[in-house]
């Protein structure tokens, strides 16, 4: 029988998923390196049970702020008029859009597993893509005209965000950040491009969440004395993840992104180092 699981832990990674999951600046290399520095060992905070909580909870927080804009993009696909969102309003193909490009993500994410949560997961290689998607950050920043609203993305806009959401499957890269900075190269404007980021996470989101939860059905359910850990974790990511939702989306409207590629890159020097030294 594994130690206890401390609800303090619970309740730090809770926040630093919900925080990293929605800024650009990757959840699983946060995820997979604060334990490790920290010394927090518990065989628990890797198990099925808490990547439920972290998934449950972040998807309950992209449907709460989300629950409106779905309807109206629900609504507006099947030509029924509902809502006032004047960018979805413009935009009835929206729905069909978003689909399209979770496809790729689907597709790929279930080829290159096995790699994604073992050869990939290494701190060079967390370092690295911390690095180089920060520079593509940067770059998108750049030479993004930022002239498109939601109502304006396009079947080109979508495949291309939805390619460049594969590349998340890689630990480090960032799903909001490397789908941003497509959004941006397609001259999407930052608030549209994260609008549709978010957006497009919900059905990626669900899948693992939905996955995760038939595995934990296979192995008989939560292992004993992860019950309230479990609810606790999901309580708080999901509440934390709609507070940095709604931050985000309002920092975007008058902030650019430079802020992050400065952490990014910062991060990933400070990763590879110690991965260097042996100590991450």
């Amino acid at each position: 029988m594994h130690p206890a699981l401390p609800l303090y832990q619970v309740v730090v990674l809770a926040i630093v998923q919900s925080l990293t999951e929605f800024l650009p600046i990757s959840s699983t290399a946060h995820l997979t390196l604060l334990p490790r520095l920290l010394g927090w060992d518990n065989p628990q905070l890797n198990s099925l049970d808490f990547d439920i909580a972290l998934h449950f909870g972040t998807l309950a927080a992209l449907v709460a702020y989300f629950f409106r804009d779905w309807l109206e993009i629900v609504s507006r696909a099947f030509g029924i008029r509902f809502g006032a969102d004047p960018e979805i309003g413009r935009n009835r193909q929206l729905l069909w859009l978003l689909a399209l490009a979770t496809i790729p993500v689907g597709v790929f994410g279930y080829i290159f597993k096995e790699q994604a949560e073992t050869t990939w997961r290494n701190s060079f290689v967390i370092g690295a893509m911390l690095i180089l998607v920060g520079i593509v950050i940067y770059i998108a920043e750049r030479i993004g005209r930022m002239k498109k609203d939601l109502g304006e993305v396009s079947l080109l806009d979508s495949l291309a965000i939805g390619a460049a959401q594969v590349l998340a499957i890689i630990p480090g890269v960032s799903r909001s950040g490397i789908t941003i900075s497509a959004g941006l190269l397609r001259n999407l404007n930052r608030e549209a491009a994260a609008r549709f980021s978010f957006l497009l996470a919900t059905p990626a989101l669900a899948g693992a969440a939905l996955k995760a939860f038939l595995d934990l059905h296979k192995h008989g359910g939560l292992s004993h004395g992860m019950h309230l850990p479990v609810l606790v974790g999901v309580v708080v990511s999901a509440v934390s993840g709609w507070v940095v939702i709604a931050f985000f989306l309002q920092f975007l409207r008058t902030h650019t992104l430079r802020f992050f590629v400065y952490y990014r890159i910062i991060f990933g020097i400070i990763v590879i180092a110690l991965a260097t030294l042996g100590r991450a």
